[in-house]
This record gives structure tokens, sequence and C-alpha cells, in this order.
């Protein structure tokens, strides 16, 4: 277990400037250019719509804080804090998007209960069940990342068989993107992301043992790559919503992130470490699985009410207060309850045995 003299409060921060990003893409970008928001905001969206690129760095972090989070730790150890993490948060936000859809939100968008019960397992994508919300198709992304390290868990995790597995990984990518590998091997490499994972599982490496040679290629190599990917993505995007990207601006942001997090396992950034960035980590979650549905059937009930910034402001407001309230009535005290639950109990001690 980690002590808290090692908690990396700069990367709490960096999880709510992330979900953040994300929120504001939505709520004054894709909700309106995509039909689900009557409220436009066309000169914030020139800055906003690059907000998606929230999630790259979602992802780069989830290399680093995942692998951190299973070192040491047995499979069933591993497996038990990625549910307590996902699925109490994850389960409230399912609940609360889908009745506020059947009840306010059935011009915009329609959910079954056969649906709502496929999305509470999280492998909603393998039956191919439309997620109840479309920002939960990230977790998918994440639930393939967690099988690759429960595998490292399974074998010994050691500095050896990770940098061994990172390489692997991205000799995978190259094949997948070259076409020498089938599509289908696409589902467990990633190709469209796991040059993140990969940077960021390198960078706890680095943040652990130091730079090493290996590590110096490693991250250069996931950064061109990065670089290449999100500027294809971000024309996928623009061509969805009819604007235009700057290759530029996807590229300074790529590499911002890259920056930001290798200052971070430099440890360059403990000296801005504040106690309440431990709160702004603690809401990333909630906030995201809330925010998006939810947010675009308000803008669309009170769009033509409310002023558009006092609702803008309004509604990130109460979507921050509800993720705190669901981290601290949810997430807090049914964590600890359903760890116990999950973890392996000892066996009882015989007669005569001293404890």
């Amino acid at each position: 277990m980690r002590t808290p003299a090692e908690r990396l409060y700069a990367i709490d921060g960096l999880r709510l400037l992330a979900a953040l990003c994300v929120v504001l893409f939505h709520y004054t970008f894709s909700g309106w250019a995509g039909g689900n928001s009557p409220v436009t905001f066309a000169a914030e969206s020139a800055w906003s719509k690059y907000g998606y690129l929230g999630v790259d760095l979602f992802f780069l972090i989830s290399g680093f804080v995942v692998l951190m989070s299973a070192w040491g730790r047995k499979p069933r150890a591993f497996v038990v804090s990625r549910v307590v993490r996902l699925y109490p948060a994850y389960w409230v936000g399912i609940v609360i998007t889908a009745l506020v859809t059947v009840t306010l939100g059935q011009s915009l968008f329609q959910v079954s209960l056969p649906q709502v019960l496929a999305n509470l397992t999280m492998f909603q994508a393998v039956p191919n069940i439309e997620n109840v919300d479309v920002v939960y198709w990230t977790l998918w992304a994440e639930m393939r990342f967690y099988v690759l390290i429960l595998a490292f868990t399974l074998i010994g995790m050691t500095r050896a068989r990770v940098m061994v597995g990172m390489w692997a990984w991205l000799g995978l990518t190259v094949l997948v993107e070259a076409g020498v590998l089938p599509g289908v091997a696409d589902l467990v490499v990633q190709s469209e992301f796991s040059h993140y994972f990969i940077a960021g599982m390198a960078l706890f490496m680095l943040y652990k043992f130091g730079l090493n040679v290996q590590i110096a290629l490693l991250v250069p190599i996931c950064l061109g790559n990065a670089v290449y990917r999100a500027i294809g993505y971000a024309n996928a995007v623009g061509e969805r919503y009819e604007v235009t990207y700057s290759p530029v601006v996807i590229t300074a942001v790529v590499v911002i992130i890259f920056l930001v997090m290798t200052l971070v396992a430099l440890r360059l950034t403990n000296r801005l470490a504040k106690p309440w960035l431990v709160t702004a980590g603690a809401l990333t979650y909630p906030l995201y699985l809330l925010h998006a549905h939810v947010g675009f059937i308000v803008l669309d009930r009170l769009g033509a009410a409310v002023n558009k910034y006092v609702l803008l402001t309004g509604l990130i407001v109460v979507m921050l207060a509800a993720a705190y309230l669901v981290h601290r009535l949810v997430e807090q005290p049914l964590a600890p309850r359903l760890k116990r639950l999950l973890s392996k109990r000892e066996p009882a001690p015989g007669p005569g045995v001293l404890i």
C-alpha cells in the first residue's frame, strides 16, 4: 500500500482537468454540433472542439496509475481493486442516466431495460449492445487494458518482464497499423490508443526505477505514434461534425500531455502537491460518468429559457456537486464493503491455534 507521502497529487489535478476538457467539449461543441443540444457556442467551439483530447490524457494517466496499482499485487487483489474502483459509481451513473433519459429525454435518447442490464456488466460491447451513455466507450478500452495488466500479475511482475511486454505491445501496434495482423487482433492491441497506455507504463517505470535506454526510446516512439494517430483521429472527428482541426494544435496538445506526465514521472511536480487535489481527483470519475447525456437533456430542456452562459456554468456546478455526492455517499461507504465481500477470506483458526 502506498503511503500518503507517495501520493501523486498532480495526477489528481490532471484527472479533473481532463474530465473538464471532455465536459466542455460536449457542452459547448459536440452537443449542438451533433444535434443533441439547441444551445450553440459557435465562438467557444473554436477551442472547445479540442476538448476530446482529455480522453488521450486519461489513457496516458491510466497506463501510469494502473501499473502502479498492480505492482506487487496478486491477481485477485488487482481484480478486486479494479472492481471496487470502477463499479459502484458506474452503477449509479447508469441508473441516474437511464432514469433521466426515460423521464425527461426520450426525444433525444432511448434506453431499454435489457440495455441497462447489459450495461451494468460493463461488457456490453461484447454482444454489441449500445451504451446507455456515449462516454462509456472508454471504459471498454480500459477494461481490455486491465486484462493485459492482469496477465502481468499472473506471470509475475518484474522490471524485465514489463519492459519486454511493453516492447511486444508496441511491436504488435505497428503490425496492426501496417496491416500485417488482421483487424480482429486490434480487439486486444488497441492500436488507436495503445501508445498512451504503453507510454504511461513506461513513465511509471521511470518514476519507480529511474531512466534507462529502453524508456528513453519507448516514450518518444509512443509520442510519435500518438501524434500520427491523433491527427488521423481528428480528421475523422472533423468529418463527423463538419469542422476542421489544426494538425499543429493537435500535435502541440499531445506533446504537452506527454511532457506534463514526464514531469510527474521525474517527480518535478511534487512541490505542487495540495491536499484539496485529492478531492479534485475523486470527482473525476463520477463527473465523467454523469455529465454527457444528462447534460444534453438539461440543455435541451432549459436552453430556450435560460441564458446560455448561466446555464453552462450552472450545469457544470451541478454536475460537480452530483459527482461529489456520488463519491461521498456511494464510493466511500460502498467501496470498503465491496472489497471485503470480494477479497479472499482467511480460514478460521482451528482449536488451540494461537493468533
